[in-house]
Formats: C-alpha cells, sequence, structure tokens
C-alpha cells in the first residue's frame, strides 16, 4: 500500500490546441459528405424514387371496383425524402392552395376597379409573397432562449379571407365618403371609379396593424386561448366564411360581384359582367348557374372518385373544367393573358402606402382572428404530421406560428399585399400523401414563386369568367364555414355559452342578412369640421357593417366576464343592464336632436 502512493506532484495538463489545419479537415468532410449525399440523390433510382407507392397515388377510386387498400410509408418532418416523391408533393401542396390564393387579389382589383395589368400584378405580387413568407414559416428560424420565427413544420401561409369581408366594408366607406371617386355616366348611372390608393391605404393601415399579433406572439399561448377560447374564435371564422359566400362566392355565380348584380336598364354593368365581356348576359342568367355549378359538381366528383393526386387539387380541376367549357362557349377572353408580362416580379407596380384611421379597429380585429386561427391550423398541422401538440415544443412552434404570421403581416405590406396568414387546406394533402417532410414544403415554395414570377399565369387566372370563379369559390368559403363549425364542435357548450352564442349571433345574423342596417347609424350627427369624431363613427360603422368584427367584438364579454370575475356582481349588472342602455340611448339621442335642431 505504501509503495503505490505516489509523492510526486503531476505535471500540469497542457490545454487542447486547436489546429487549424483539423477544422479545415472537417469542414471539407462536411462539404464532402454532402456532395456525396446530392450524387446518390441524382444518380441513384433510390434517390429519384425512393420505395414510394406512385401507382397508388395515381390510382382513381372507380365505383363498383373492389381495391386492396394499401397506404405508403409515412415520411416524417426531417426523413430523407425522394426527389420525385418531394416534387410531386410539392406541386400538390401548391395547386391545393392556389385557388385560395388567387382570389383575395381578384376581388380587391374587382371591388376597386382597377385595369388589367395592375389586377395582373396582384395575382403574381401574392404567389411571390406566400412562396416567400411560407418558407419562413417552414424554416423555424431561432431567435433567443425559447423564441422562434416559424413552425417547423409544413405551415404554408396565403392570403387571408378574414380580410376581405373587412376590406369591403372599408371600401365602401372610402367610396361613400368621397376618398375614392364616384362615375356618374352621361345616363345619370353611377358607378365606382379605379382607386388604387384605397388599396395602398389598406396596405398601410395593415402594416401598423400588424405589430399587435408579433406582440401577441410573445404571449404564452395558453393566456391566448383562455383570453380567445374556441366559441370565440369558431363563430368568428363561422361568420367571416358565410358572409364571404353572400358578397363574393354567390354573386360572382350569378355574373358579377360589381354593380350588375342589381340588373340596371342601362350602363354599361346593365350585363354582366360588363356590356364588354366576350358574351355578356344579365345578372342570374341561367348560362353563368350553369357554368358555375358545372364547376361545383366536378369538385365534388373528383373528391368521391378522383386518385389521391386529384383529390388533392379538386379545386383546380373544378376550375380547369370550367374554363374549357367555357372558353368553347366563348364566355373567355385572351385580352388580359396579351396585356400581362412574361416575366414580373414585386414592385413592378406599386400602391401609395397610407392609414386610413377609421380601419385601424376593425384591422386589430383582423389580425386577432388570424392569431386565433393559426393556433388551430398549427395544432393541425402538428398532429398530421406525428409530432407532439402539448409541451414546451409544441407551445414554442405555436409561439413561432403567431409571429410568423404577425411578421408576414408587416412584410407582406412593403410586397404589395395584404396580410397573410396560415393555411389549413395543405393538411389534408399530408394525411393523404403520408408526406410531412419539409423538403415537400421547401418544393412549394418553389413552386409558388415560380407562378408568381410567370406573368402570364396571372393573365390566365384573370381571364377565369365570373361564373366559373363563383362556383369554386363558393365552395372555398364554405369550407371556411366548416372550419369554424368544427372548432365550435371542440367547445365546451353549456346554458351561458349558449345564451352569449345566441345574443351574439342575433347581431351578426341580422348584420350578414342586411348590410346596411347599421350604415345610417350616425348621419343625422354634426361632424362637420370634427375630423376625430367622424373617424370614430366611420370606424364605428366599418365595424358594425362587418358580421364577423361585430360578432367578435359582441363576444370578447365573454372572456372579460370571467377573467376578471364580474360573475360576483352578475345581480347587480344583471339588475341595471337596462338602465344603462336606456341612459346610453338617451345621450346618443340627444346629440342627435342637438343637431338636427343645429341644421334647422
Amino acid at each position: 500500500m505504501a509503495d503505490s502512493i505516489t509523492k510526486e506532484q503531476p505535471l500540469p495538463t497542457q490545454p487542447p490546441q486547436i489546429h487549424s489545419g483539423a477544422s479545415s479537415n472537417g469542414a471539407l468532410e462536411s462539404l464532402k459528405k454532402k456532395a456525396q449525399f446530392a450524387k446518390r440523390k441524382v444518380t441513384t433510382r433510390q434517390g429519384w424514387f425512393g420505395d414510394y407507392d406512385y401507382a397508388w397515388l395515381c390510382t382513381p377510386t372507380l365505383p363498383f371496383m373492389k381495391q386492396k387498400r394499401r397506404l405508403p410509408p409515412f415520411y416524417a418532418l426531417d426523413q430523407e425524402l425522394p426527389l420525385i416523391l418531394a416534387i410531386s408533393s410539392g406541386l400538390q401542396h401548391a395547386l391545393a392552395m392556389l385557388a385560395g390564393l388567387i382570389t383575395p387579389p381578384i376581388i380587391f382589383a374587382s371591388a376597386l376597379n382597377l385595369d388589367a395589368p395592375t389586377s395582373a400584378y396582384m395575382i403574381s405580387a401574392s404567389l411571390i409573397g406566400c412562396g416567400i413568407m411560407s418558407l419562413v414559416q417552414i424554416s423555424r428560424i431561432h431567435l433567443f432562449k425559447g423564441y422562434y420565427i416559424g413552425t417547423g413544420l409544413i405551415t404554408v401561409v396565403g392570403t387571408s379571407f378574414a380580410t376581405l369581408s373587412t376590406a369591403n366594408a372599408i371600401f365602401d366607406a372610402m367610396y361613400k365618403d368621397g376618398t375614392c371617386p364616384m362615375i356618374t355616366a352621361a345616363d345619370g348611372s353611377v358607378s365606382r371609379g379605379a382607386c388604387p390608393d384605397a388599396y395602398g391605404m389598406v396596405l398601410g393601415t395593415s402594416l401598423i396593424c400588424s405589430f399587435l399579433e408579433i406582440f401577441m406572439s410573445f404571449c404564452s399561448p395558453r393566456a391566448l386561448k383562455r383570453i380567445f377560447p374556441p366559441i370565440v374564435t369558431g363563430t368568428v371564422i363561422l361568420m367571416i366564411g358565410a358572409s364571404l359566400i353572400g358578397e363574393s362566392g354567390a354573386a360572382n355565380w350569378g355574373g358579377g360581384s360589381n354593380a350588375c348584380q342589381s340588373r340596371p336598364t342601362s350602363g354599361i354593368f346593365q350585363l354582366c359582367p360588363t356590356i364588354f365581356a366576350p358574351r355578356p348576359l344579365p345578372w342570374g342568367s341561367p348560362e353563368f348557374i350553369g357554368l358555375g355549378f358545372l364547376s361545383f359538381s366536378i369538385i365534388i366528383l373528383t373528391e368521391m372518385y378522383g386518385s389521391p393526386f386529384l383529390r388533392n387539387i379538386s379545386i383546380i380541376v373544378g376550375l380547369v373544367v370550367g374554363c374549357i367549357v367555357a372558353g368553347a362557349a366563348g364566355y373567355m377572353s385572351d385580352a388580359t393573358i396579351k396585356s400581362a408580362p412574361a416575366i414580373t416580379f414585386l414592385w413592378v407596380h406599386r400602391f401609395k402606402l397610407g392609414v386610413y384611421p377609421p380601419a385601424i379597429l376593425p384591422m386589430l380585429a383582423v389580425y386577432v382572428s388570424l392569431a386565433m386561427e393559426a393556433i388551430g391550423d398549427i395544432t393541425a398541422s402538428a398532429e398530421v404530421s406525428r409530432q407532439e401538440v402539448v409541451g414546451d415544443v409544441f407551445d414554442s412552434r405555436i409561439q413561432g406560428g403567431i409571429l410568423g404570421d404577425g411578421i408576414s403581416g408587416f412584410v407582406s405590406a412593403l410586397f404589395t399585399v395584404t396580410p397573410l396568414s396560415t393555411f389549413a387546406q395543405n393538411n389534408g394533402v399530408i394525411a393523404i400523401t403520408r408526406c410531412a417532410n419539409r423538403s415537400a414544403g421547401r418544393w412549394c415554395c418553389f413552386f409558388l414563386i415560380l407562378f408568381g414570377v410567370l406573368g402570364k399565369i396571372s393573365g390566365v387566372f384573370l381571364a377565369i369568367p365570373n361564373s366559373v370563379l363563383g362556383g369554386v369559390t363558393t365552395f372555398l368559403f364554405a369550407n371556411v364555414v366548416t372550419s369554424g363549425v368544427r372548432v365550435l364542435a371542440n367547445a365546451p357548450f353549456g346554458r351561458r355559452e349558449r345564451f352569449i352564442l345566441a345574443a351574439a349571433l342575433a347581431i351578426g345574423v341580422a348584420n350578414l342578412l342586411r348590410h346596411d342596417m347599421f350604415m345610417f347609424l350616425f348621419e343625422r350627427v354634426d361632424v362637420a369640421g370634427n375630423k376625430g369624431l367622424k373617424g370614430l363613427f366611420d370606424s364605428i360603422t366599418i365595424v358594425l357593417s362587418t358580421p364577423c368584427e361585430c360578432f367578435f367584438y359582441l363576444r370578447r364579454f365573454h372572456h372579460f366576464h370571467r377573467y376578471f370575475h364580474l360573475h360576483r356582481y352578475y345581480h347587480f349588472y344583471h339588475r341595471y343592464f337596462s338602465l344603462l342602455l336606456a341612459i346610453l340611448i338617451f345621450i346618443f339621442s340627444s346629440l342627435i336632436r342637438r343637431s338636427h335642431s343645429s341644421d334647422t
């Protein structure tokens, strides 16, 4: 034992030496491995095709035929993916969301009477912006601590439908207050003039309001769900879809959503879409209804009997078949295709950014609804991608997705595109193809940017007849309604929730069926010289004229009632609510009487 004891001090250990040659060798080895991986990808059958069952992907489901149910392998987020499958899955994702991406800019351009080159540019800018910001969502960029930008899933973004109904109400207010011009024809008919500045004001307003969603992304997802429970988000989504069906989908199905739907007896809108169309007809003509119904029916038949690939792009199939029949019957013109440039990109056309103060309050509500919609879409994407839907990783995906949505709203305004939000259509593509790999998402972004750069494609989209587009978009907007119903189905539903939902629906549905219900609320109030008060009244009118936002602000009572424990004072405010309402009515009536007396 004594001999084993060391009596000398050990020599100091030399610090490790970092040799630049070793680090450079490591970098060379990494680069060499990547080169070998790329070579194997493009030179071997396994790298191109893998073990995927492509026959299953292209086999239709025909009636009266027995078919073996066989499923291809599931490809996880970062699993090695064959090139052909990555490209085909990315194309399916791009085509699945294509109809949803082109619809909002077409509707905006039609509402503002913009010319064909500007309208085509808006479609191209929407496709390019969606491709770029989808790439950010898929990449999941780490910021600091536990905060990210993006979800790290195949989370694609598109031009939000929630903006449509709000923007239409804003445009109506701009034409009403003289911000946008009205044109009086020789026969006395009045129509809207082109107003690109109105689009610029919507872009500028959405840019400053996007900071609300950016701020919300740094809040706890659990707190956001508590503040905005499913009964709030579900009903808002439902009302958005319902209002879009009436304002845009069904109106275009009948021939057009412009002034022709009132069937005037003179002027350029006495026939739809205008008297200068290849084959103009009165609104609601059976030819228009038939074309829209053809596209609508093709979507249903493709979903029933099509192959998995065709089912993923059933909307595009409906558009293509409808356009083929419409073109053969003479309802299409190639003027927009000829006027569109062969190659285009962002900022070819620019809009003067501005802020329309009455639109700030409605746009804030839009961003809140986008954040809540993103939570549901990201949860569905995580489930179908076989990722955890609880825990810190999932919460970071929610945080990154909402932050990505907020930044998309800011950047999209600079891209001359209205606010972007996460799309749910792609979850169906993942479920059918069993491919949740992010490589497919990157190829989807590539195809979207390619479609946007090729300007002639936007010209083709503009040439689609309104009735064909209406039949397809009615189905799209009905899917929005279904999404809201699905969210409501998962919400707790007691007597109290039913009462609040009924009260809010009473206002929302009434406003949906009669849009002019609140248009004359402050008509007799004298606001001459007081721009601030006029802006406030216009903002209130826009909110009340948009069913989903009217519904949203009324439903916020549900949260404040519980969050601030107002149920302790339920008997008090229940007893004096009628008195408070009477006082408010008295104040408003006094203002109106004073204004009326001053006028007389």
